[in-house]
């Protein structure tokens, strides 16, 4: 919570200084970047949200965690392992 008592959502305290540095460095995640959760990456290759979990632990996606914790999840990172696997929606990684 902020100091006044409102509840702030974000990415973790550990991108806090990713995302508000100065302008002359460049940030990881662009503004305009659209994040998934596991449940909406999980419904393009049609697996069990679980899965998704793994994959990024495994290294194969790269994950962004959300003050709660939560687990996002950048669309372009998502669309591009999707092309590169070759595979059909619902084929699996």
């Amino acid at each position: 919570m902020n100091p006044t008592g409102a509840r702030q959502f974000g990415v973790a305290a550990s991108n806090a200084a990713t995302i508000n540095a100065p302008t002359s460095r460049v940030s990881s995640i662009p503004e305009t970047e659209h994040l998934m959760t596991p449940g909406e990456v999980a419904t393009l290759f049609r697996v069990d949200p679980k899965t998704v979990t793994r994959w990024a632990k495994a290294g194969k996606l790269t994950s962004i965690r959300t003050l709660g914790g939560h687990r996002r999840y950048r669309s372009s990172e998502v669309r591009s392992l999707l092309e590169k696997s070759g595979a059909r929606i619902g084929d699996g990684i």
